[in-house]
């Protein structure tokens, strides 16, 4: 099916450009929720294709509890910069990677 103009993709498993967003996220994650994550790895995500890129990352936190995460990757032109935009909490592996 494909993608249409500013919708999201299928789900992908994660690779190696999204765990280096999540990474450079981590720590506003911990801010945004007041939490310390041992584990922060990114399993699954989707990407939209805006003035840049946003993710929507599902991330592993440990246990059974997944985070989503939605970081805005700016255009070249605009230093590539990430910025973590948006995250939801009390997420589980099952919960499949929305707009948000």
């Amino acid at each position: 099916m494909p993608m249409m103009c500013g919708g999201t993709t299928e789900a992908k498993d994660a690779n190696e450009e999204v765990h280096k967003i999540c990474n450079q996220v981590k720590a506003d994650a911990e801010k945004k929720t007041g939490k310390t994550y041992e584990v922060f790895t990114a399993k699954q995500y989707k990407t939209q294709v805006v003035a840049g890129t946003n993710f929507f990352i599902k991330v592993h936190v440990g246990g059974e509890d997944h985070v989503h995460l939605r970081v805005h990757k700016a255009l070249p032109h605009a230093g590539e910069k990430i910025e973590l935009s948006n995250l939801q909490e009390s997420k589980a592996h099952h919960d499949p990677i929305e707009y948000f």
